[in-house]
Formats: C-alpha cells, sequence, structure tokens
C-alpha cells in the first residue's frame, strides 16, 4: 500500500502508524501554546463579558481618554509661569 517503508514506524494489527518527525512535533507543540496564550489573553480582556458578568459596553463612562480638560489645565498653567 502507498508510502513503502520510509521512516519506519510502529506496527499494530497490520496498520503501520509512522512516526513523527521531529520538527512537526516542536512545531505542534509552539503552535498549542501561541494558541492556548492568545486564549488566556482574550479570557483576561473579555472573560466577564463573555460570562455574562458585565455588558461590553460597561466601563467605558469617560470617553475623552485625556483629549478635553488636559489641554485647558497645560493652557492655564503654562500662561501662568
Amino acid at each position: 500500500m502507498g508510502g513503502g517503508g520510509h521512516g519506519g514506524g510502529t506496527t499494530y494489527k497490520g496498520y503501520t502508524i509512522p512516526h513523527n518527525k521531529r520538527w512537526h512535533t516542536v512545531a505542534g507543540k509552539g503552535l498549542c501554546a501561541v494558541m492556548w496564550f492568545w486564549v488566556f489573553y482574550r479570557a483576561k480582556q473579555d472573560g466577564a463579558v463573555l460570562l455574562g458578568m458585565r455588558h461590553p459596553w460597561d466601563g467605558h463612562d469617560d470617553h475623552s481618554h485625556g483629549h478635553g480638560h488636559d489641554h485647558e489645565g497645560s493652557s492655564s498653567t503654562s500662561s501662568a509661569h
């Protein structure tokens, strides 16, 4: 059947399971780690929304993000100098 005897493998009940190459194992573990880091990062960021503990629009009461009152305060302090 297909493939031949390249790389060997483990035979069980007439079916030969090929051995993984080292780079397949390392790449698989690396991508698995990236996936779990991403899952935990997103859970930290959006976990409460996902679990229904808050709405996505909660917690954003101040929409200025430092663009309004800071400029007025800095101009008044700079004119005093």
